[in-house]
């Protein structure tokens, strides 16, 4: 153990850590595990009251992850896997915040979590070797290491619009959804954004709102969810098959335990056999669908046959052909943006009280004491919800002043694009490890088989510093410049990136455009994290304990 934590009696020094970790996440709870499992001694920081990182804070009507839950799972337990009891194919967000409360309880990680606080500067003291960190809380800690597991979507996105501040009524961003929830009934609702979000709370408030006005910019593929609630036969089938499926996972391209497709192209058979397949795969439902054939994100003719398929799905299901039209407009390939999974979202434009609203083609031009006005119309509304996402990937890095060597801002280091090496180190900031950072797999990904792997390559790096009396880590510039320059050229052969999204940053003025996430699929991920270990840690730059540093 490198040094016990321990509250110093002079108030000017501040309290020193081995490793800080930023969040109570899903990263940062398995985070504080394995950190404890090398004897170090750890604090957690996390702005919420409770743990669950994305599955505290949003609690809109409707939310569930849109990957099934024996995937959507920790793997590095299996007493955990077999004691958990999941009971539908698709969690909900009470569901998922019982779990990560549980998983809390069962590894006694509470005590070492400071809730109600949140870090607003960490900057990195070079003559110590050691990073200071301010807390919201008015309290300065030191550590030797952190580790950000802020998250990849935590840093709510609300658009400004002209007049917001005079509104009457109500205004909420889903990611701030209270605790007690929201009673729409009799409202006039107005919910703005149709992307991931939006499509979960829209189905849900169209059943309680006096009238609900979905106000949509971008018409989205989506697929059918097919949630089932999980009966006692699939149960048991389910944790006797948790080993076989996380092999499924380890094999995928995007960590889900979904078997590889009947076939690779859309083109290489007939209409018969591809419309059947693609039936098959409609009729399972889910995200997986995107990989219905292999080349669905790099082959522009079988996206267009995939497409099409899709299209003509959601075209039965609405009624006005003129709302479906609207629907349908949908400028981007299928996978360009985040396929979402939905449950009854189509099917919610034939009720009477929902009116879709087209402010693609009637801008919204500002928010009223009594509502909202587009170019076109007025709207008069009690309630303006936004599902208007997140400032992707950096958003939550660059809310707090990170100051590398020399008080380095990283917002400055990523002022063109961020770039890390392997999505895990940033040149110039040595000792902070981020989990799904830029660069990695993240959100194109089954997220939480990603933050497993991540923070299993972090851990066994630390464990090799401490056992070869190493000081600090960072990334060769080089090294971090090549990185980056693959996670580019990967995406310039798919169809991700083509389409301004936040995938792309596009979501957030003035923020650099461009893929930020490794999209050569999670098992060559791991495996190049591998080789890069079991090679000495090539691209690291190391200091031992005397000051000279080796790569």
């Amino acid at each position: 153990m490198i040094r016990d934590a321990c509250l110093i009696e002079d108030p000017t020094t501040p309290q020193e850590f081995d490793v800080v970790i930023i969040g109570a996440g899903a990263a940062g709870l398995y985070a504080l595990h394995r950190m404890r499992g090398l004897g170090l001694s750890a604090r957690v920081f996390e702005k919420g009251d409770g743990v669950g990182g994305t599955w505290f804070w949003n609690r809109y009507p409707g939310a569930r992850c849109d990957v099934e839950s024996w995937d959507y799972c920790y793997t590095f337990s299996e007493e955990l896997e077999q004691e958990w009891e999941w009971t539908e194919r698709f969690p909900t967000q009470p569901e998922l915040e019982r779990y990560f409360n549980h998983v809390a309880d069962r590894f006694d990680l509470r005590r070492d979590i400071e809730f109600d606080t949140r870090v607003d500067q960490a900057r990195f003291d070079d003559d110590r070797n050691r990073w200071i960190i301010r807390t919201s809380s008015d309290v300065t800690v030191s550590a030797r290491f952190v580790v950000s597991a802020a998250g990849c979507l935590s840093e709510v996105n609300t658009p400004r619009f002209e007049g917001a501040e005079t509104f009457e009524g109500q205004q909420i961003h889903t990611a701030r959804w209270p605790k007690g929830g929201i009673n729409v009934t009799g409202m006039r609702v107005g919910v703005i954004g149709t992307g991931s979000t939006g499509v979960q709370a829209i189905p849900q408030l169209a059943k309680q709102a006096e009238h609900l006005f979905v106000f949509q910019r971008t018409p989205q593929f989506a697929i059918p969810a097919r949630n089932r609630p999980i009966d006692d036969d699939a149960l048991e089938e389910l944790k006797h098959n948790y080993r076989e499926r996380w092999e499924l996972k380890k094999a995928s391209p995007v960590g889900m335990g979904r078997r590889p497709p009947e076939v690779s192209s859309a083109l290489e058979v007939d209409e018969a056999t591809r419309t059947r397949i693609l039936e098959d795969s409609w009729a399972l439902g889910g995200p997986g669908f995107a990989r219905t054939f292999d080349d669905v994100m790099t082959n522009a003719d079988s996206n267009q046959l995939t497409s099409e398929f899709v299209q003509d799905k959601i075209r039965e299901k609405v009624e006005d052909s003129a709302v479906a039209e609207s629907l349908l407009a949908i400028d981007h390939p299928l996978g360009a943006r985040r396929l979402i999974v939905e449950i009854d979202y189509f099917e919610t434009y034939n009720r009477p009280n929902v009116t879709l609203v087209d402010v693609a083609a009637a801008p919204i031009e500002e928010i009223t004491p009594r509502g909202l006005r587009t170019t076109e119309d007025s709207y008069d509304l009690d309630l303006i919800v936004y599902a208007t996402g997140f400032d992707g990937m950096t958003g939550a890095l660059l809310a707090m002043d990170i100051q590398g060597v020399g008080g380095l801002p990283l917002r400055a280091k990523w002022s063109d694009g961020a770039g890390t090496y392997l999505g895990l180190v940033a040149s110039g900031f040595p000792n902070l490890f981020m989990i799904t950072g830029p660069g990695s797999p993240a959100v194109f990904s089954n997220v939480i088989f990603s933050i497993e792997q991540h923070v299993d390559w972090i851990t066994d790096c630390l464990a090799h510093m401490l056992e070869n009396n190493l000081d600090r880590i960072d990334s060769d510039p080089e090294a971090e410049a090549e990185w980056t320059r693959q996670v580019h050229e990967i995406a310039a052969q798919t169809i991700v990136g083509k389409t301004d999204s936040w995938w792309t940053g596009a979501n957030i003025e003035g923020k650099p455009r461009g893929v930020t996430f490794y999209l050569g699929g999670t098992h060559t991920y791991r495996e190049i994290c591998e080789e890069i270990a079991a090679n000495g840690y090539k691209g690291f730059v190391f200091q031992p304990a005397g000051n000279s540093a080796t790569v």
